[in-house]
């Protein structure tokens, strides 16, 4: 059997040639996926704008629903995840089941859509650090609080991954404490009494259920990453795909049940209004008509639930960078680690792209009528909605993937995890795929046409047509290489550091 995957021994590679082995446990693993998804985020500006925007009070079954699709999807990715263990998952997967070619494309398309993540990030993250910051009677720029948020990053990328674990284990620790106190507040004075009427099929399947699902599905984005790290994994067979199934069920769960208790907080009759008046605001508003230091508590957990989504989704870049530099895809030098086994020239390339866009809106954005808004309504808004569209579709594309290597491979899988759960899988991928595209200008807030509907999602697509082109490149140019994607042995070696305790 084959597999993309790259060879450890590589002499060409400065430094050392592989990421730290056994580290991660699955509780960690679990922290590190549900934090690129950023519980209190999700709370605070996730479900306010899924009901403004939606007008429909279903959201929660939003979240269940693509529960059940997503975990239709860990089936065969946790099946396959334990026989294939490689830093660039989409690309390893999909090269595997497609062929190296499609491979490459993928994994373009996964590190571009991964940095669109990742620095679209800092708009909100700079806004919402400059505005707490200016209760505090301290004015700074949305750049200036950008650049303190990417700091911290660009430092715990070149370390050791269980830092990085650590610290996003306690944000996410306290994010969900946070998003607790909020539910069980809102169950305590529900204005209108406790109901079911959010849960009602009604609520769900009427005129906006795109809408809502695409919104939703960006409450998801990363839980895919687990297979990024299961180079890094105390026990790959199993980790990633019980740390995947752990981060779907809660998530879906568990923002469910946060959207829900929310709705009955404020009252079901007024969720909708109040959503699209107050927007990301509402949750703080409301938590300051009952505890003003709770509210001001949430909103600077805001701020490190954006920092916690920032960490993880730099994290599974670097690593991208690190896959297609390891098998020279890209420059070699991406393919080196440092001492501590974190992929430091993956990182530092990711933290050089960040700045130099943050720099550009920057300068862009001086003087801009939107104001203090600017970074939220550009930077954030264009690229992290045109990056949910990208892995969504990746999304898709593997559990294709999934099902032609099993067909070659079946590995002593059943059929649900060779066959009918990948098949559910792309389809409602899909489904949810054409539903953003068809909503992208409400995603993207536009008021009317803007050539943004087209240009963003024409950025994600065009950077996978490009990874096949240079893939075709790479098999006439580079033939050895090229042939190389498809012999090497999936048995990846990485650096052995000690673990931790």
């Amino acid at each position: 059997m084959t597999a993309i995957t790259e060879h450890p021994e590589r002499q060409d590679l400065p430094h050392t040639p592989g990421l730290a082995r056994r580290h991660l446990s699955t509780t960690a693993l679990v922290f590190m996926i549900i934090a690129a998804s950023a519980p209190l985020t999700v709370l605070a500006g996730g479900v306010p704008t899924n009901f403004a925007v939606s007008g429909l009070l279903g959201v929660p079954l939003g979240y269940l629903a693509l529960g059940v699709i997503l975990a239709l999807f860990a089936v065969g990715y946790g099946a396959m995840s334990s026989h294939i263990q490689n830093a660039g998952a989409f690309y390893a997967y999909i090269g595997e089941g497609l062929g190296p070619r499609q491979g490459i494309a993928a994994a373009v398309l996964a590190l571009v859509s991964y940095n669109m993540m990742q620095i679209g990030l800092y708009g909100m993250f700079g806004f919402a650090l400059s505005a707490f910051i200016a209760t505090m009677g301290i004015s700074l720029p949305w750049w200036l609080s950008a650049l303190l948020g990417w700091a911290v990053v660009a430092v715990l990328g070149v370390r050791s991954v269980d830092l990085s674990a650590k610290v996003l284990g306690v944000l996410v620790a306290l994010e969900f404490l946070v998003v607790i106190v909020v539910c069980v507040l809102s169950l305590g004075t529900a204005p209108e009494g406790i109901s079911a009427q959010t849960l009602e099929p009604g609520q769900f399947f009427a005129h906006g259920i795109g809408v809502l699902l695409a919104f939703a599905i960006a409450a998801f984005m990363g839980f895919e990453s687990g297979a990024i790290y299961s180079e890094e994994a105390k026990d790959p067979r199993r980790t990633v795909a019980r740390a995947t199934y752990i981060a779907v069920g809660v998530i879906a769960v568990f923002y469910a049940f946060s959207a829900w208790a929310l709705a009955m907080g404020v009252g079901p009759s007024m969720i909708l209004s109040r959503s699209a008046e107050e927007g990301p605001d509402l949750v703080f508003l409301w938590l300051a008509q009952h505890s003003e230091p709770l509210s001001v508590l949430a909103n600077l957990l805001f701020i490190t639930s954006l920092l916690a989504a920032l960490i993880a989704f730099h994290n599974a870049a670097a690593r991208y960078f690190f896959a297609l530099g390891r098998s020279r895809v890209l420059p070699s030098r991406l393919g080196a680690s440092g001492r501590s086994g974190a992929p430091i020239w993956g990182s530092l390339a990711q933290s050089s792209l960040a700045i130099i866009v943050i720099a550009v809106f920057a300068v862009v954005g001086t003087g801009s009528p939107l104001g203090e808004l600017f970074p939220v309504i550009t930077l954030f808004t264009w690229l992290t909605n045109a990056a949910a569209f990208g892995l969504v579709f990746l999304l898709a594309v593997t559990s294709v993937a999934v099902i032609a290597w099993f067909h070659r491979n079946p590995e002593g899988h059943g059929p649900l995890a060779r066959i009918i759960a990948p098949t559910l899988a792309a389809l409602g991928l899909l489904t949810v795929f054409g539903l953003i595209l068809a909503n992208f200008d409400l995603m993207i807030g536009a008021d009317g046409p803007t050539p943004l509907v087209i240009v963003m999602p024409t950025i994600i697509l065009s950077s996978g047509v490009l990874g096949w082109i240079w893939a075709e490149i790479l098999r006439r140019r580079r033939p050895e290489d090229f042939a190389g994607l498809q012999d090497l042995d999936h048995h990846i070696q990485p650096v052995d550091l000690p673990t931790s305790r």
